[in-house]
């Protein structure tokens, strides 16, 4: 055998010590040649929750952090929690109120706070959702004052743009983008209009709806439609000054569908009733509900002030209806309570069948706002507007979750979304030594949402600190407790696999 070769009698001395080797030390270890080796076992961790802590609790005036004392959002109490819930993120932007900023902001199922974006001053942030643009998953809101804006998964703005000639500000009710990568939106306007045939004067105010689609790059008008064109005065419920608006808030858009034939539906609150609109013609194509309603309208199809209507994929309708009161003939029914319903138009006979409705155990009653959304696992999200209610119930109609915002704030419309958020920089800690041993740290990374584990660190040096173990992630921010001595400590963030996404300033304490 040439150099470097085992010879037979090698080869089975080597196979023997390895046997004897499992034996006389239970599968310790062994090296190459046979030899009992040592294995290193795992150093005891020291770090830990701190004995005490659930996730960071709220406060009278909304939620407060340690290591981001900046944010102070409200909190959301969450009354039931099914684990058949749809899979993602609850999106809601409550408005400023005494119990904490107002905002953009994401939760989990058990209302800890993912990521927030507070809105300084009286201003409020209004349709926050996930949307795609240009095949990139981003967030989108409406910003009052302001335009129109779009982040990214890192949560940089990337895009914010006003309504087109124009028009200051825009509204509020719809920002939705097409498959195109356009923008369609609501805009209301003050036109003079003779009002006398609804009771005002004749040199009176009416506010009519604009939908406007707009190239989001150029900002170029590619579409619009004005609501005082297609749609009069008369098939309005509201009256002359009935609103805080002078005039008469006479349609009242509030949302904007694109159909499966390019067309649009529209929700229009004031006449309640929703429209097909021809997206070249701009006529309308159908009506359903509302004064006159070109479809047979079956029982339990009547809504009233609704909003976001929107077509499903096999062709149902879904709205919000708010209810208050219902027209059934001409007889007005006073309903207080809201639901979502489920419509199938047959748009041969043009008749109209409710399907479904959803409820609330506690019979929420939205006099404004709300929404309804139908998830890919069947499932159904439904905010409920001014009740300040978020809930999800399964297609059957069984409530799975529901959660509360503060009464001091306010609430447009709420979603459930996948999301995964990449935020840049570096998470943030604070410490404080508890005793000569024990540090006490909170660590939190506003919108990081793949952070499994918080990994700590500590030495003598900012460029010498050496890992101590590891916490889960609890919520917002976590809190933990660190046995060591050392001057300086950092915290890493860490995906379930391992791998590290980021690591705080080392702090000195």
């Amino acid at each position: 055998m040439g150099n470097g070769m085992f010879t037979r009698r090698t080869f089975f001395r080597a196979v023997g010590a390895a046997a004897t080797c499992f034996v006389l030390t239970n599968a310790v270890g062994c090296d190459r040649l046979g030899q009992p080796s040592k294995v290193r076992q795992p150093r005891p961790s020291k770090a830990s929750p701190l004995p005490t802590s659930a996730p960071s609790a709220p406060t009278k005036h909304g939620w407060a952090f340690r290591s981001r004392p900046d944010l102070s959002p409200p909190a959301v109490e969450v009354n039931a929690q099914a684990d058949s819930v749809a899979p993602g993120y609850i999106f809601v932007a409550p408005k400023e109120g005494r119990t904490g900023q107002g905002g953009a902001m994401i939760l989990d199922d058990r209302g800890q706070v993912v990521w927030f974006h507070p809105l300084q001053g009286k201003g409020r942030v209004l349709d926050f959702k996930a949307q795609t643009y240009q095949g990139r998953p981003v967030l989108t809101w409406k910003e009052t004052p302001g335009g129109y804006v779009i982040y990214d998964d890192s949560y940089r703005e990337i895009k914010q743009f006003p309504p087109g000639n124009g028009y200051p500000g825009g509204d509020h009710h719809e920002f939705l983008i097409s498959p195109q990568n356009t923008a369609l939106i609501t805009i209301y306007d003050r036109v003079r209009r003779d009002l006398s045939p609804v009771g005002g004067p004749k040199d009176g105010v009416a506010w009519e709806g604009i939908v406007q689609e707009l190239d989001i790059e150029t900002g170029e008008v590619i579409f619009e439609w004005r609501s005082l064109d297609h749609v009069g005065l008369e098939e309005s419920y509201s009256k002359p000054s009935q609103h805080h608006r002078d005039g008469i808030d006479y349609f009242h858009l509030n949302s904007i569908e694109i159909d499966g034939d390019t067309n649009l539906i529209i929700s229009a609150r004031e006449t309640s009733a929703v429209y097909k609109i021809d997206r070249k013609s701009g006529e309308v194509m159908w009506r359903l509900g509302g004064k006159h309603s070109d479809f047979e309208m079956g029982p339990g199809t009547r809504f009233a002030y609704q909003h976001d209507a929107r077509r499903q994929n096999d062709g149902a309708i879904t709205i919000f209806d708010n209810g208050d009161t219902v027209f059934e003939n001409g007889t007005p029914k006073v309903v207080e309570e809201s639901r979502g319903i489920v419509l199938e138009l047959d748009e041969e006979r043009m008749r109209a069948t409710l399907v479904r409705e959803y409820t609330h155990p506690d019979k929420q009653y939205a006099h404004a706002a709300g929404n309804l959304q139908v998830m890919p696992n069947g499932n159904v999200f439904v905010g409920w507007g001014q009740a300040l209610v978020l809930s999800e119930f399964s297609e059957g109609g069984e409530l799975l979750f529901d959660a509360r915002l503060p009464n001091a704030n306010k609430s447009y419309r709420a979603f459930r979304f996948p999301w995964n958020g990449h935020p840049g920089g570096q998470p943030t800690a604070v410490a404080e030594r508890a005793s000569e041993e024990e540090v006490r740290v909170y660590v939190s990374w506003n919108g990081a949402t793949e952070v499994a584990t918080w990994e700590a660190l500590a030495g003598p040096r900012p460029d010498q600190l050496k890992s101590l173990g590891s916490v889960p992630r609890n919520g917002f921010e976590t809190p933990m407790s660190v046995q060591t001595s050392e001057p300086y400590v950092a915290v890493r963030a860490k995906q379930r696999s391992g791998r590290v996404l980021g690591i705080t300033e080392p702090v000195k304490l």
